[in-house]
């Protein structure tokens, strides 16, 4: 059957099974979009293109479904290129659609042209600019296959407007073969069967989970070994979700703002069992200090990643989940021969102190009945959703309250620009994630200063009457950058005042949405409890403490256990220097 272009991109993705685009049309790409009005696909217009890349992203992570996103050429596709590099990083499974000048014109300096599969070449998983319209079939399954397939990633297809118009016969390719592309699914059975050797023979393990263990699904099966094994669990700030906050092996976060526990377990521990990271210098501190004492076993899909940063001793490259699968099977064989009551009582020595720890040292900070604090907002917000809600963020000190303080129950519920750190993440994110989790309530947790970057993206949640939570924890400054500069850059706060802002609650107002402003404690837990699960849209704008900074911190290039623990002087810094020795 001969089709048009168009005609070939809209089968193609109703073959892959997308339910929903996020996009915004433009001259290039309009052959697509005048199919697309007789498509069954579903179209969200976002307002910006930076923010249909965010939207698809956040689908993707609720879904677990391979997120797209389309634009037209020239500064379309460059205003998608923060929210791609933010999916590179974070492996999100996305295909990213651009229109691009008609071939002819490829080079010539066109209007609205720019050489997105150059510029993108650095940020994807792979790049196609599809010249012929016999490619274009093949071309969409092989980026969809590729996408979700191996270590997931952004994969980006350019199309020039003649090639949407051409017409060629239709044949979709039942199978995706790619000479030099064969994702390695099991792990050695020799090295599984070194690592649960490992883990048996190990008096303090600790169990390091990232994001792999949520791309893998594998969340069941950690859980499975940590129990199994009896191995307390540090997760990063990609992995929050795959193992239970409240969990009694649960060590929280680890890393920069993670948990002072987390962090002393990680230098005390005899093995570290990484499993789908990877060792990430927000996570690692200085290397050379991090886990000195322990052997070290490394779980992860993309063998780039094995002894990238960190050297290891146990290197397994596959699937997180099969993986797991095998090492648990192995761990419950071998268990009942080495079991005794020694073993435990080494492994219930190693549980005890990490108790002691968490006892000396939780997250923690000072409740003010005047003022309203960060960490009991995201505290009220994890009390009145039990641990049940979907959050997104965008990135800075508000970031790291809500991973610190929320309990996290399930994999897919925390969405956040993890690797490259993209302020103005959270709102779009939010709303990608209920297109493809209506039913679960949905939080967009914002900085004032990243709120500001995608805020039009109301006009969306307006149309489609999204009954998103938007929660601005507003303190009138770019607060992470403040922070380093009140600490390492003796107070100079230069170009960190956000004091001269809109009043946010009249911006939702504006787009037809209600806006709260709130400054007083009392006041909040009132209105969470009311609102923050009502079947609506609503914008909370929470003024918080100015000058309130994120504990614990670990300085630029200092080991994980030389954390600031509170301000200069305070005794929870004096005390710590006492329970490290």
């Amino acid at each position: 059957m001969r089709m048009k272009g168009t005609e070939i991109f809209v089968e193609s993705l109703r073959r892959e099974g997308v339910r929903v685009v996020f996009g915004h049309p433009g001259g290039a790409i309009l052959p697509i979009y005048d199919r697309l009005y007789d498509a069954e696909i579903r179209h969200i217009l976002m307002r910006h293109e930076q923010a249909a890349a965010h939207a698809a992203d956040g689908y993707a992570r609720a879904s677990g479904r391979v997120g797209v996103a389309m634009a037209t050429s020239g500064p379309g596709a460059t205003n998608l290129v923060t929210g791609i590099a933010s999916a590179f990083m974070d492996s999100v499974p996305m295909v990213i659609f651009t229109g691009q000048v008609p071939s002819t014109l490829i080079g010539t300096d066109a209007f609205q042209e720019a050489d997105v599969v150059g510029i993108t070449r650095p940020c994807t998983k792979h790049n196609y600019l599809v010249l012929r319209i016999e490619d274009l079939a093949r071309t969409i399954r092989e980026a969809f296959y590729l996408a979700r397939t191996g270590r997931p990633g952004p994969v980006l297809v350019d199309l020039p407007k003649d090639t949407q118009l051409s017409e060629c016969e239709f044949v979709y390719p039942e199978e995706v073969k790619l000479r030099g592309y064969r994702p390695v699914l099991d792990g050695d059975p020799e090295a599984i069967r070194q690592a649960a050797v490992a883990i048996l023979e190990a008096k303090r393990p600790v169990i390091y989970a990232g994001g792999g263990v949520i791309a893998s699904e594998g969340a069941a099966e950690l859980r499975r070994l940590a129990e199994m094994a009896c191995v307390p669990v540090a997760t990063t700030l990609m992995g929050l979700g795959s193992f239970p906050t409240e969990h009694p092996l649960s060590l929280a976060m680890l890393g920069m703002h993670g948990s002072w526990y987390a962090n002393m377990a990680i230098n005390r521990c005899d093995l570290l069992i990484a499993i789908g990271v990877r060792f990430d210098d927000r996570v690692t501190g200085k290397i050379a200090a991090f886990a000195p004492e322990a052997r070290k076993i490394h779980i992860d899909i993309d063998p780039v990643e094995i002894n990238k940063n960190v050297r290891v001793d146990i290197p397994i490259v596959g699937d997180v989940r099969r993986v797991l699968s095998v090492l648990n099977a192995e761990l419950e064989a071998r268990l009942k021969e080495h079991w005794t009551e020694a073993w435990e009582a080494e492994r219930q020595a190693w549980l005890e102190q990490i108790t002691e720890w968490k006892r000396i040292y939780p997250f923690c900070y000072d409740f003010d009945e005047r003022v309203i604090k960060p960490q009991w907002v995201i505290e009220e917000i994890a009390r009145v959703t039990q641990g049940e809600a979907i959050l997104t963020t965008d990135v800075g000190q508000h970031q790291m309250w809500a991973a610190q303080y929320y309990r996290f129950k399930h994999p897919r519920t925390w969405i956040t620009s993890g690797g490259l750190g993209a302020m103005g993440f959270g709102l779009p994110a939010a709303i990608g994630a209920w297109f493809a989790r209506p039913d679960r309530p949905i939080i967009a947790i914002c900085g004032d200063g990243s709120f500001q970057m995608t805020m039009q993206e109301l006009a969306v949640v307006a149309e489609h009457r999204l009954p998103l939570k938007i929660v601005i924890i507003n303190n009138s400054y770019l607060g992470m950058v403040r922070q380093w500069q009140e600490i390492f850059y003796n107070g100079r706060y230069s170009a960190s005042d956000l004091r001269v802002s809109p009043d946010y609650a009249k911006i939702a107002e504006a787009y037809g949405l209600r806006g709260y402003t709130v400054r007083r404690p009392g006041e909040l837990a009132e209105l969470f409890e009311q609102e923050l699960l009502a079947s609506e849209p609503i914008l909370f704008d929470v003024h918080v403490a100015a000058e309130e900074n994120v504990y614990p911190m670990v300085p630029p290039g200092a080991a994980i256990t030389e954390m600031i623990l509170g301000p200069v002087g305070s005794k929870r810094i004096a005390d710590s220097k006492e329970s490290i020795a």
